[in-house]
């Protein structure tokens, strides 16, 4: 075996370590910075083989809403959820027709809120949250 097929060989392990990182870095961040409200939950969609599922959505934060909303529903009874993509290492932001896809998804199960998480080792996750067709740089506090 030469070593350039070796290279290529280790590729696809370092970019599966990397998306479970990143993702792991994300749920960490939104538990960390949560303050003494309603705790997110954070669901994580694997693939048979413990790596990313199909899907535009990586990560999915749900937690009830506990304001009043009306006669026929009770406090609790809404939940609030934010659909979350996760980029690590070198990988590029979502594509014009990612984005489209985001909002579509959004749209269907009425998501609070698009954020997209980007980790680079060493380093805490970035937020960046999809407002139109554009990703603004957000601190955690700001949707969780």
């Amino acid at each position: 075996m030469n070593r350039g097929s070796k290279k290529r060989s280790a590729a696809p392990a370092k970019a599966s370590r990397t998306c479970r990182w990143a993702k792991t870095m994300t749920s960490w961040l939104i538990s960390w910075n949560r303050s003494k409200r309603v705790r997110w939950h954070i669901v994580d969609f694997v693939g048979p083989n413990g790596c990313e599922s199909r899907g535009i959505v990586d990560l999915l934060a749900v937690r009830k809403n506990h304001a009043m909303q009306n006669d026929a529903l009770k406090r609790g009874d809404i939940l609030d959820i934010v659909l979350i993509q996760v980029k690590g290492g070198n990988a590029g932001f979502p594509t014009q027709e990612d984005i489209e896809r985001l909002k579509k998804v959004a749209k269907y199960h009425r998501a609070k809120a698009v954020v997209l998480s980007e980790w680079k080792r060493g380093k805490c996750p970035q937020l960046y949250l999809l407002k139109r067709d554009k990703w603004l740089h957000i601190e955690p506090q700001e949707v969780f």
